[in-house]
């Protein structure tokens, strides 16, 4: 071979090598451009899902209503709630929503305007645990208004255990008395309350967008239930000697408290068998009402962001 032939295969050695090279790099590029693309489309339906939903919290009072509350809401026996939720935009007008609320419920006869009620002198307070599914409607396109008034309604499910201080001020349970004579075999159709219950949240709020993740809101929601039981009053009194042989002497001092009254008013006596206690009548109620606050997200561009990237339409 020649020293001529050397060299042109040298410089055809070369070319090839720096062909194929910038080849390589080439397909490089355009694998990196290509799944970059890939990822970029896989990250969109993320962040288009993740800006429905909204986590937030409840900072709110409790109330109740029952055999031991002459009003609907009495703001005597307000007491504080707090609570955690998630919220899910499904449309622009409807909103489903998960929360979990505590809360405490309290009333007591001696703020009662009725001679009779102040006589009978019981109490009770318990801790609400609520879990709830709800659904809102909404008035307005909050993205488009930046407010909107709703409604809402939905189911939960609550724990409670009701209790009241004795004469020493000491709280008591008071379930495992069975101050009606619940589980006496005397009374058979008097069975031992549940300490779970279902409830009904209905109300109406209001709801604003503070900036493009975080939104406020306050609303009033009023929860009637399956339990007549939440104060521990339901029915009528049981024999005094029945429930002290079975129960004891607790269980008969917090059945009737009106022998504990002094001043004004005069100690009573412990009423005869079959008069009446509470009224069977209504459930009891209870109600969640309070400033909302939520983050939406994945950041801002919702329902607004998707409005803004419609297109147009085009007439003839």
């Amino acid at each position: 071979m020649s020293l001529n032939q050397i060299k042109i295969l040298e410089r055809t050695l070369n070319w090839c090598t720096i062909k194929r090279t910038n080849l390589l790099k080439f397909n490089t590029l355009k694998f990196t451009k290509s799944t970059g693309i890939l990822l970029l489309f896989m990250a969109v339906p993320f962040f288009t899902f993740a800006q429905d939903w909204h986590v937030g919290a409840l900072l709110g009072i409790t109330n109740y209503s029952g055999d031991l509350s002459q009003k609907r809401v009495d703001m005597r026996y307000t007491r504080p709630a707090l609570g955690l939720l998630v919220r899910r935009d499904i449309n622009r007008y409807f909103t489903v929503r998960a929360a979990f609320t505590w809360g405490i419920a309290t009333g007591a006869d001696s703020t009662s305007s009725e001679k009779a009620l102040v006589a009978r002198n019981l109490s009770f307070r318990t801790n609400i645990f609520e879990g709830s599914l709800i659904g809102e409607l909404n008035f307005f396109d909050i993205e488009e208004k930046g407010f909107t008034p709703y409604i809402f309604a939905g189911v939960g499910g609550f724990g409670f255990d009701p209790t009241a201080k004795d004469q020493s001020g000491n709280r008591v349970r008071l379930r495992p008395l069975g101050t009606e004579g619940q589980g006496l075999p005397q009374y058979p159709n008097r069975k031992p309350y549940d300490l779970f219950s279902f409830s009904f949240p209905f109300g109406a709020g209001v709801k604003a967008i503070l900036n493009d993740t975080w939104t406020l809101g306050f609303e009033i929601g009023l929860r009637p239930t399956l339990t007549d039981y939440l104060d521990d009053v339901s029915t009528t009194y049981v024999d005094k000697n029945t429930l002290l042989a079975y129960r004891g002497q607790k269980s008969v001092d917090m059945a009737f408290r009106g022998d504990e009254l002094n001043g004004k008013n005069t100690p009573g006596v412990y009423p005869a068998d079959g008069a009446q206690r509470g009224s069977s009548k209504h459930k009891d109620w209870y109600s969640f009402s309070g400033i909302t606050i939520t983050y939406r997200l994945g950041g801002g561009g919702g329902w607004g962001k998707q409005k803004a990237m419609r297109c147009p339409v085009l007439r003839p």
